[in-house]
């Protein structure tokens, strides 16, 4: 058959023989040595006669690597503990100041032009239709979260510093010598430990809700227009998700910039009133928040702890994975000074930055793009072997033999719950804790 179509064609011998074959018949070629490997070349030979040109194929008989087949994920043995950050220095950028300074360039040669700059969704204020799912999936399982640790601080106590924000889940508090708040010099470091709440292991990082985040700036003095609720809600609010206390705007109609100039984006529009004549409305909105959750919910039975832990975990990675999915599209601004976040395309001009060289900006915030730990944060800490053994505290000597974990991962795995297998090589489980005695003996 393929001495038919190919009639100067004919099968290739290592390690000298050549083959000639018009130019036309090359695609079919491919085609036919699909999964071997070919050579092309072009030549003047004799062959008893006059000379002539040709082109030539070699094929070879090689195994092809199968592409099919997936990586297998291999979590290292142990992961270095989060470095944490200097409080005199700006937090590093997300995105390299390179690549942020040319596509500043870029946008001011098309602005110098008159060209409108092209935006896709979310960037151009329309929504995206196929992350209103995922908003949805994400606020469903933020209350989960929620109701899950208020229900699981009743079985497992939790100790908070007074003079800093370190906490310790456990039966009692560590003795490692890392407090770094007031009057530590006076206690050599340890720290003052008291009763923790659910705002210790789940950090409320709040932002400002917008009606309109394409709209009017959120000054100095009109900061108390505007409700602040969790981050996480404000995001899901933008990404699709309607709730009537807090209205949204939705275009229709996509904004159009120039540089950074705003030239059209439908007017201005005055911000409705909340409706709240449902009974339930102010309920929900209590279910979003970790206000006072602790009180709201009953101690649950010895039983349901553990399956109570294993739907807190589960419910903790689908809010990490829902924040990420939804932070690669929509805009969350970040301070690199100090805590602050803000979800939207530009961040506001409230001056309540307080941290490093804040008189030199007036109080005002160094705005950047924002990394999922910010908005998200996990709150490591340190990682208990033996909870309910009653051995001995953690101690400073023995420090680095000891592992990280997120404290709502610490929470439920010392309740019950199964540890996902990402944060295990940061919590050092297969390295054996020597005696302090021992510990001087290691190199």
């Amino acid at each position: 058959m393929l001495q038919q179509q190919f009639p100067a064609i004919a099968p290739w011998n290592p390690p000298s023989q050549r083959v000639k074959c018009k130019s036309s018949h090359l695609p079919a070629l491919r085609s036919y040595f699909r999964g071997q490997k070919l050579q092309f070349g072009h030549e003047r030979f004799r062959m008893n006669g006059p000379k002539t040109s040709g082109t030539f194929v070699c094929s070879s008989q090689r195994p092809g690597q199968d592409h099919t087949t997936r990586k297998r994920v291999v979590h290292s043995q142990n992961v270095d503990l989060p470095p944490r950050l200097p409080k005199n220095k700006k937090k590093p950028y997300p995105i390299p100041l390179k690549k942020i300074q040319q596509s500043a360039r870029a946008d001011k040669r098309l602005a110098e032009k008159g060209v409108e700059k092209l935006l896709e969704p979310p960037k151009n204020g329309l929504l995206v239709p196929d992350l209103v799912p995922v908003a949805y999936e994400l606020l469903e399982a933020w209350k989960i979260l929620i109701k899950g640790l208020a229900q699981l601080l009743h079985s497992v106590p939790v100790h908070a510093c007074s003079e800093c924000s370190a906490i310790h889940v456990g039966q009692s508090g560590h003795d490692i010598q890392d407090c770094h708040g007031p009057n530590s010099g006076r206690r050599r470091g340890f720290h003052s430990w008291v009763k923790g709440s659910i705002n210790d292991v789940l950090i409320p990082i709040e932002s400002y809700h917008l009606y309109d985040p394409f709209g009017r700036r959120i000054t100095h003095e009109t900061r108390f227009n505007y409700d602040r609720i969790p981050a996480i809600v404000e995001l899901c609010i933008q990404a699709g998700v309607d709730l009537p206390e807090y209205p949204s705007r939705r275009r229709t109609q996509p904004i159009r910039i120039i540089g950074k100039k705003v030239i059209d984006r439908g007017g201005f529009v005055d911000e409705p009133e909340p409706c709240s004549s449902s009974d339930s409305a102010p309920l929900l909105i209590t279910e979003l928040d970790t206000y006072r959750a602790h009180e709201r919910f009953t101690p649950p039975i010895e039983s349901e702890v553990p399956r109570i832990a294993k739907e807190t975990v589960e419910a903790y990675e689908k809010v990490k994975w829902g924040v990420r999915t939804l932070m690669r599209k929509y805009t969350v601004k970040a301070c690199g000074y100090c805590p602050e976040v803000h979800v939207g395309p530009w961040g506001h001009n409230v001056k309540l930055c307080g941290e490093f060289k804040h008189q030199w900006r007036d109080g005002k915030h160094g705005w950047q793009d924002a990394i999922v730990d910010e908005v998200f944060p996990p709150n490591y800490v340190w990682h208990v072997r033996d909870p309910k053994g009653g051995g001995p505290p953690l101690r400073s000597a023995l420090k680095r033999y000891y592992g990280k974990a997120p404290a709502v991962i610490e929470l439920c795995m010392q309740a019950g719950a199964c540890v996902p297998g990402h944060y295990k090589p940061m919590m050092r489980l297969d390295i054996v804790v020597p005696d302090s005695e021992e510990a001087q003996l290691a190199a």
